[in-house]
């Protein structure tokens, strides 16, 4: 097995992230209805910044490990830069090809993401 894959393993077997949040700023929640998979993200925003960041969910090995990898580049992250990310991104957080029938599954976390930002503008 590849390195990476390893990685989205592990990162699903021990999400980094995965909890509840006490009085976030947002709360999203994301669903592929293609599979079922479910995430819900909590952001704490302060002065433009991600202060803390959390998730809930199930869902498959690619869209939890994808989820928990991308929860450890969040904290601190300026929400300008947040908006910013891409798929491209989620790809090379991954590290492995990803086919067209499990994009929706890496991608999910980005739109639940990217869903909660948009929740924030007035």
């Amino acid at each position: 097995m590849n390195i990476y894959a390893e990685n989205i393993l592990d990162h699903f077997k021990n999400p980094r992230g995965k909890r509840e949040l006490a009085d976030p700023t947002v709360s999203h929640e994301e669903v592929n209805l293609a599979c079922g998979d479910k995430l819900t993200i909590h952001l704490k925003i302060e002065d433009g910044a991600i202060k803390e960041a959390a998730w809930e969910g199930s869902g498959c090995a690619i869209s939890l490990g994808a989820m928990s990898i991308l929860w450890e580049k969040l904290e601190g992250m300026k929400v300008k830069n947040a908006t910013e990310m891409s798929e491209d991104d989620i790809r090379e957080m991954l590290g492995v090809p990803i086919s067209k029938r499990r994009s929706k599954c890496a991608f999910l976390c980005l739109e639940g993401f990217k869903n909660a930002l948009f929740d924030l503008t007035p």
